[in-house]
């Protein structure tokens, strides 16, 4: 690989701006950074060029730990938005710069400059001063300077954000010419999509200081793992689906059965994903080609030149439910949670506009050609009290706030489910603010639900994640859970092993086992990091000090067992979690499952070899 980020951190007011990004960019690949202002993509982009130093973490180029090395010494090349040109300089002395600020003689820095200025389109403007050039031609101008000294890394900070459209089709054409034709490794920042479409081999989005995904630009875009990066790759329909052995309902409809139903999706209640361009619109049921959604009537119809895009409303009887949130503030104030009539985005060709002119008002089928099932675990969120003013106090819990503002997803009320089987919808929340908090836990878990937050309602919001897992068979769907919660709140997560310091060496490899293998999952299967502790004391010390600190905190517990042995282990473990007062919320996975004595006592540890806990060791943790 040329550049190589290992759990990158960096913190700007106590908080982190990058939260332990690890990415890998393979030579000469073109990778696009993208996601909107703030989500410390140009950070990290300054972290790379060592303008910037890290908190955590380490960075390397073509094996090389440039970590603690000057830029200078980087071999990097960085092309700012607004130039950054020496005005009273010519363009020729520009592009010279950095070739003689290192001691190049000069018949090699006037060769070498020709060769630039010829590769940018630039013959012939040697002598004229930046303020003589366009826009365009003065960012061509920074692009040749940057590579002058023949830089290992090309990295580029919205270089065309100053620039008109046409200049910035053109430049990014000749940008991608000339990284094509050097080979060389090239980072660009963007948080423009259709930038990202045209230059990239591979993107990767950020927000929220996470590396959300990474991947191909067509990958993304049809087959996206969360809801951020549908809706933030163009624009996307998201519902609440029902996956069974029938197919995937809709609302009173089936969808044929399709690929993303094979899709890892823990529960019945599933995102669905259709993009506008996928939505087929007859006059009637009869003339559709595809399965059936729902009838409707068109809200409005917007001209967009080559397409049409319109917006279909469905009454609330099709059944169909969104799986975007709803506003907080007009919830409040109409004191009222059922959902609203759902409101569906249609791109149409010019071809079908002939074939069915529409205007508002008028009556129409839609159907589904293509949809695709997100892989994550929250659906939804679901209030489980019937007490109004608590229901109302967890609504506005800054924890679920934030999951929910960040997420998009909907907060229902338990009684306005509209599903057939309750118990494998959404996320349940419970508020924890006295000693019934476990009895409403064991309660929800004997109901078939295997997912919950536990909130006291005036926590404020947790800047740091604590993962604890006490089997194997818990750690892959809380991994999955722990992801989803990752991507959208500003907190560092730890995966967590307590350790007795008299355990026999088995006990101890096995615990570093176990921490490999979850770094290594949640890295291979969700594409993102995490960092490791293992806590030398005893679990309920542990789990003490984590209540009696006045720091909120977010701990997620992967516990198996029936709800009996769920009972038994959180009061006999994790009881302070749950007392009057504390300062952590609790999210909790449960497998639901028995417990199987035998297979949870064999040795484990024949599964770890010296190699797996030097990896361990040696890693940033």
């Amino acid at each position: 690989m040329s550049i190589n980020f290992e759990q990158i951190t960096k913190h700007y007011n106590a908080g982190p701006v990058v939260n332990d990004v690890s990415l890998q960019i393979e030579a000469g690949e073109f990778f696009v950074l993208l996601g909107p202002s703030g989500s410390g993509k140009s950070t990290l982009l300054r972290i790379a060029a060592g303008l910037t130093e890290v908190d955590h973490g380490r960075i390397s180029f073509h094996g090389r730990d440039v970590t603690n090395i000057r830029a200078r010494e980087r071999g990097v090349g960085l092309v700012f938005q607004h130039y950054a040109l020496f005005r009273h300089m010519t363009v020729g002395q520009n592009v010279e710069f950095a070739l003689r600020v290192r001691g190049v003689r000069r018949r090699n820095r006037a060769r070498r400059r020709d060769e630039l200025l010829q590769l940018v389109a630039l013959e012939g403007y040697a002598d004229r001063l930046p303020g003589q050039l366009s826009g365009g031609q003065q960012q061509r101008v920074a692009v040749a300077r940057a590579l002058a000294h023949e830089p290992q890394v090309l990295l580029l900070d919205e270089p065309f954000g100053a620039l008109d459209a046409k200049i910035r089709v053109e430049l990014r054409d000749t940008i991608r010419q000339v990284q094509r034709r050097l080979g060389m490794t090239t980072i660009l920042v963007t948080h423009d999509q259709e930038e990202a479409f045209a230059l990239a081999d591979r993107i990767g989005i950020m927000n929220n200081g996470r590396l959300l995904e990474t991947g191909r630009a067509e990958t993304l875009y049809r087959r996206p793992a969360t809801r951020f990066v549908a809706t933030f790759l163009g624009a996307a329909n998201l519902f609440l689906g029902e996956r069974g052995s029938e197919g995937l309902r809709l609302g009173n409809h089936f969808l044929a059965l399709g690929d993303s139903l094979k899709a890892s999706v823990m529960g019945n209640e599933v995102v669905t994903i259709v993009r506008p361009e996928d939505v087929e619109a007859a006059e009637d049921e009869g003339r559709l080609r595809s399965s059936l959604l729902s009838l409707g009537h068109v809200l409005s119809v917007d001209f967009g030149g080559v397409f049409e895009r319109l917006r279909v409303q469905l009454p609330r009887e099709s059944g169909v439910i969104s799986a975007v949130g709803r506003d907080h503030a007009a919830e409040a104030a109409g004191g009222s949670h059922t959902a609203p009539q759902v409101v569906v985005e249609v791109t149409r060709t010019n071809g079908e506009q002939a074939q069915l002119p529409l205007t508002p008002g008028k009556r129409v089928a839609l159907a589904i050609r293509r949809f695709h099932i997100l892989p994550t675990p929250i659906s939804s969120f679901r209030i489980l009290t019937d007490d109004a003013a608590t229901a109302a106090a967890l609504r506005q819990a800054p924890l679920l706030r934030q999951l929910v503002q960040s997420m998009q997803a909907p907060v229902l009320d338990a009684q306005d489910k509209g599903e057939r089987d309750a118990t494998q919808t959404g996320v349940a929340v419970i508020a924890g603010r006295d000693e019934h908090a476990i009895d409403e836990i064991v309660a929800a878990a004997s109901q078939g639900r295997r997912q919950m937050l536990c909130i006291p309602p005036h926590l404020a919001l947790p800047r740091r994640m604590l993962i604890q897992c006490n089997s194997d068979a818990a750690r892959s769907a809380t991994l999955g859970l722990v992801a989803s919660v990752m991507r959208h709140l500003h907190a560092e997560a730890t995966f967590v092993s307590v350790q007795s310091p008299t355990a026999p060496r088995s006990e101890v490899t096995s615990s570093f086992r176990r921490l490999l293998d979850a770094r290594a999952e949640l890295q291979e299967t969700h594409g993102l990091d995490i960092r490791t502790d293992v806590q030398i004391g005893d679990l309920n010390g542990w789990v003490a000090h984590l209540a009696a600190s006045s720091e909120a905190v977010l701990v997620v517990l992967g516990l198996d067992g029936s709800p009996h042995e769920l009972e038994q282990t959180l009061r006999s473990d994790f009881q302070p979690l749950f007392n009057p007062g504390g300062s952590c919320a609790v999210l909790l996975s449960c497998t639901g499952q028995p417990r199987d004595a035998e297979s949870r006592a064999k040795g484990i540890d024949s599964l770890f070899d010296s190699k797996s806990l030097e990896l361990l060791q040696g890693s940033p943790s």
